[in-house]
């Protein structure tokens, strides 16, 4: 009789179908990628399980297409993590599974990777397998003696067998054979000896070390505070050694794809020899793929959020680099924390996770406060001269503005300038001007597809929204009123970098942010940097964080002060951190930095903990507040989000939805809402949320809540689950 197969589909649905598997596709196992049809049309799905019967008729049951032997089983260890991911973001199961493949390998066309090899991993040339499971064994005896061709392999029908070792681990998939830097092929000595070649351990970073390289081998979280400087880096790459000396792997975290490139170069030069595998969005859709396939037999992967779930059989340490970051959180599909999904992948592979920041996320350093996580402070920077940067406050109240600039920010860049100093100007907004502005009629440039304004790029002569991607021509005159003196309403990077090169001529500026800036640029921008090409460096978030520029001793930020009354009320939380990450760039060497801010409320606790360099005093003030006020990190929450083509459809449905709400002494359920972003790309957005102090009470409730949602009709609205959501 027919094996059943259960399959994953990437669709809507929480459940998994049934197939038939024909004889002829040979043999499959949990993990394996087939092509199935569903409807009219054909999906590539994931097996979960082998049955020998289903509750399916069997006139009803359709048959597997194509078993996708041309590419690796997906192993159980990933089969266990989107499990998990399922169940605690309550997304279906095969959309998260699909989710975690790069595009080319979920495309059923017959797949050529540029991975002609076949290994035996460092697990496989000790392991055992089934006595039953002949031909593995004997394909496993092959590769401790000699990699195997792809091609080969197919040509002996093995390709079933050559999934098999991959998915338990034994086996992966390489560009190349084997070369030094493996087990088997030992780097030269002059390599090895490169790997310990690192600076002199602070006695802080020593004091780190002997707590944390005894905890290798067993799930722990260690929260790793660190000032700016302070040699968070340096601790993970000795973590690193020590785990690669036990033929283990590694998973970085990093938040930026701008970050990979400084990154890469510096782990690479660290570990001669060692496979150091990269993989974020910005890479090729051809590397991406090859890049995913040869993780397994990778000693390091380092990537951003989706890399969490990379295939790793050998991995023995997980970090988070500036694990408070919220690119870290999936804002749309499977909404995600990377960070959290991390800890649950170190908690299942029994392995330590390491998270480290300059200014931790309140939900981790509560968490550490707690006794949960392990807190390991590093209060000075690693080299010896250096000093955490004089952070001066510009009261906007008393000093005049002129072009966004004041005459002590002015007076700083060019006293800088005269010392062949360099200096960083923040301003987190992007394009010319935030808006274009009529001062005849007030007619200020809507969006006509949302509730946001078009930015005026100058450069390329053009309105921009940052929301939905729409963009028109700049028009000649007032669309409201027919006046043709149009102005620029307030101050983008590209404005910015405009004023600058008018009023200090001699200066070499440049300007990062995403419209200028692509992942291979960065690299180039290192160079010039620390080649002294560049004088002033002008731009967004981009720019906070991770970057070491030796000789960057001003720091001027520009414009934060939106942020001290939003009604979000993490934006506090999230200000600190970035004016913490960008006064962390200026004197990092032996030179003193300086840090400069505009604001107009200088007398804002904020500032004052901001110039002590004070997280931990500002942290305590923000967990108290949030724990009178009953927000996170001391209750749990869970945004229902629906958008429709109107906001009476959108808040229509919220209502139905909070009508079928369990009762729960637990839970609390809030009244629908509109966004406060409420138009994006024509479609109304309203929101509902449901709080609790008890993760688990809240999980049933969702879990018990999100069934009934699905029987609201009609459709009058498209709808999503936000767990612990960061955004409102």
């Amino acid at each position: 009789m027919s094996p059943i197969l259960q399959v994953a589909l990437d669709t809507p649905l929480h459940q998994a179908f049934d197939y038939r598997l024909p004889e002829g596709l040979g043999t499959v196992q949990p993990g394996s990628l087939v092509e199935v049809p569903f409807g009219r049309a054909r999906q590539v799905g994931v097996v979960l399980n082998l049955h020998s019967d289903s509750a399916v008729h069997a006139h009803r049951l359709r048959d597997v297409i194509r078993v996708l032997d041309d590419r690796p089983a997906l192993s159980a260890d990933t089969l266990r993590l989107a499990q998990f991911c399922a169940d605690y973001y309550h997304y279906p199961l095969g959309a998260v599974l699909l989710a975690t493949l790069p595009p080319r390998l979920k495309n059923a066309a017959p797949f050529a990777a540029d991975t002609p090899w076949l290994v035996a991993t460092e697990a496989g040339r000790t392991a055992e397998p089934p006595a039953r499971a002949k031909a593995q064994r004997a394909l496993l005896d092959a590769l401790r003696t000699a990699p195997q061709r792809r091609d080969s392999l197919r040509a002996q029908k093995q390709g079933r067998h050559a999934n098999a070792l991959v998915a338990a681990g034994w086996a992966a998939w390489a560009s190349r054979p084997p070369d030094f830097g493996t087990a088997d092929h030992p780097a030269p000595a002059s390599l090895r000896e490169a790997t310990t070649n690192s600076p002199p351990a602070t006695s802080e970073q020593q004091a780190a070390l002997d707590a944390l390289l005894p905890a290798l081998g067993r799930f722990a979280v260690h929260l790793i505070h660190g000032v700016t400087g302070s040699g968070k880096t340096e601790l993970y790459l000795r973590l690193i050694d020590a785990v690669l000396a036990d033929g283990k792997q590694a998973l970085v975290l990093i938040p930026e794809i701008a970050l990979t490139p400084q990154l890469e170069q510096h782990f690479r030069r660290r570990f001669p020899g060692r496979r150091v595998n990269t993989l974020h969005s910005g890479l090729g859709e051809k590397d991406r793929t090859e890049n995913w396939l040869g993780a397994p037999d990778c000693d390091v992967l380092l990537g951003t959020r989706l890399s969490v779930f990379a295939p790793l059989p050998r991995l023995g340490l997980v970090v988070v680099d500036e694990e408070h970051d919220a690119s870290f959180k999936q804002q749309d599909g499977l909404r995600y924390s990377a960070r959290d999904v991390a800890i649950a992948r170190g908690k299942q592979a029994n392995v330590p996770v390491v998270l480290g920041s300059a200014t931790p996320s309140l939900e981790s350093y509560a968490q550490a406060l707690s006794g949960r996580y392990r807190l390991i402070a590093l209060t000075q920077r690693a080299i010896r001269q250096a000093r955490l940067p004089d952070i001066e406050l510009v009261d906007l109240k008393h000093i005049p503005l002129d072009n966004g600039l004041t005459r002590p920010a002015l007076t700083a860049l060019a006293e800088t300038l005269a010392r062949d100093e360099q200096s960083l100007v923040f301003l987190n907004r992007r394009g010319y001007a935030p808006a274009l502005y009529c001062p005849s009629c007030a007619w200020v440039s809507p969006c006509p597809r949302c509730s946001a304004r078009l930015v005026l790029h100058r450069t390329s002569h053009r309105l921009k929204c940052h929301h939905c991607g729409f963009e028109t021509r700049i028009p000649p005159e007032c669309p409201s009123c027919g006046n043709p003196d149009l102005k620029a309403l307030g101050q983008g990077t590209q404005r910015l970098e405009e004023t600058l090169a008018a009023l200090l001529p001699t200066a070499r500026i440049r300007r990062i942010d995403r419209d200028t800036m692509r992942p291979r640029a960065w690299a180039e921008l290192g160079e010039a940097v620390h080649g002294g090409e560049v004088d002033i460096l002008v731009g967004t978030q981009m720019l906070a964080k991770g970057h070491d520029f030796p000789n960057m001793t001003l720091a001027l930020i520009l414009d934060t002060d939106g942020a001290l009354y939003s009604p979000d009320f993490r934006a506090t939380e999230r200000l600190f951190a970035q004016l913490m990450q960008v006064a962390g760039r200026a004197g990092r060497a032996d030179k003193p930095g300086r840090v400069l801010i505009q604001t107009a409320f200088p007398d804002h606790p904020l500032f004052r903990y901001l110039q002590r360099h004070d997280y931990p005093g500002y942290a305590r003030d923000l967990l108290a507040e949030r724990k009178q006020l009953e927000l996170p990190p001391f209750t749990r929450q869970v945004l229902l989000r629906a958008e429709a083509v109107t906001m009476d459809a959108a808040l229509a449905f919220l209502h139905r939805a909070a009508a079928l709400a369990p009762d729960s002494a637990e839970v609390s359920v809030f009244g629908a809402t509109p966004a406060p972003m409420a138009r994006v790309a024509n479609l109304e957005r309203a929101q509902l949320l449901i709080q609790s102090a008890q993760r688990l009470a809240l999980q049933a409730f969702v879990r018990d809540w999100r069934p009934q949602l699905d029987t609201i009709r009609p459709r009058i609205a498209r709808w999503s689950l936000d767990v612990d959501p960061l955004v409102f």
